[in-house]
Formats: C-alpha cells, structure tokens, sequence
C-alpha cells in the first residue's frame, strides 16, 4: 500500500511538474516583445554565454549547426553597426549586440546550403526568448538578405568571405516595457487542404 501512495505521490509530482514548465514557457513565447531602448546597466559574461549556449540550443538541418556568432560591446563598433540605415538606435544605445551568423564552410552542399538561413534563424528565436527568459530586453534586426546592409556590416566588423549575417541582436536591459501583441489569428490557419 505505502508503496503504491509513493507512486501516485511521485506521478502527481511529475505532473505538477509538467504542468508548471509548460505554463513558463508558453508564458515566455507569449510575453516576449521586441525591445529596442536599454539602460546602460552591463551585461555580465555569464549572461552572455547563457544566451549563445540558449541560441546554439536550437536545432538544425542535418545537425550541421551552420552559425557562428560575433559578440559586439565595443560602443564604437555598436554605434558604427548601429549607423547602418534604420537599426541605429536599437543597436548603439545596447550595451551588447550579438551578430548572428551562416557559417557557409559548416554549412550543407548545393541548393541544400541556404538551410543555414532557417538554421540561424532558428537560433536568433532561442536567443530572443532566453533573453526575455532572463529578464533582459533584446530584439531582432534583419541584415540579410540586404546586400547593402550586409556588405556594410561585413566591413565593419571585418567578416571573413565564409561568413554571412543573417541579423544582429541588440541586447539589454529594457528601458522600455512594450505591450506584448497577441497575434493569434484562426483565418491563418488551414487543414488538410487549403
């Protein structure tokens, strides 16, 4: 008998337990909102790393985890990034940016290669939701598949010809306390057939 109120008590704990991560991250994935103004509050190196290890969490194609990523928190390169058309404010007033990247030497062969566009995209989404995970305010600004955005950005920071922005990420802490939107829309959604 005790031995079967043990099983019952640890399958009510499991559950519990379930019940309780899933509600934090839907809670995560639903509150996240794109922040684009920062106090001037640092980031610590732990942090830093917590959120590359959240982005290289992500999955992959073929698990060739094509990315590569440059951590900005030099302010003259911030705000020369930031100089490059409409991200300025996003990114020089950050007190870091991350650069996310397509390592196009880790990347699949032929028409197989612009994976890496999903596969850095899929990782820049971790990122973003540990980054709200933590507290901490961030948003996405799109490079690629601008040409003159990306050729900048290149030159900047000295790119090697393999390496392909796809966005950078400024990071922070929130200045700002936007509204999340809810963007659930049932006319987007179809079954089986269009």
């Amino acid at each position: 008998m005790n031995r079967l109120i043990a099983i019952i008590a640890v399958a009510i704990m499991a559950t519990a337990c379930c019940q309780k991560t899933e509600e934090v991250v839907l809670d995560n994935i639903m509150t996240r909102t794109s922040v684009r103004q920062y106090t001037d509050q640092p980031l610590t190196e732990q942090q830093v790393e917590t959120l590359l290890r959240a982005a290289m969490a992500a999955p992959s194609a073929v698990n060739k985890q094509p990315w590569a990523f440059l951590v900005i928190d030099d302010k003259e390169k911030l705000e020369a990034v930031g100089g490059i058309e409409r991200s300025k404010n996003m990114i020089a007033t950050a007190p870091v940016a991350i650069v996310v990247c397509g390592d196009m030497s880790q990347a699949l062969n032929g028409e197989a290669a612009e994976f890496w566009i999903q596969d850095a995209s899929a990782a820049t989404e971790n990122l973003l939701l540990a980054a709200h995970g933590m507290g901490l305010g961030a948003v996405w600004t799109g490079f690629h598949p601008g040409t003159h955005r990306v050729d900048t950005l290149k030159q900047i920071l000295g790119l090697p010809s393999h390496i392909e922005p796809l966005g950078v990420v400024p990071v922070g802490y929130p200045a700002e306390s936007p509204t999340p939107k809810d963007k659930w829309a049932p006319e987007k959604v179809h079954r089986n057939v269009w």
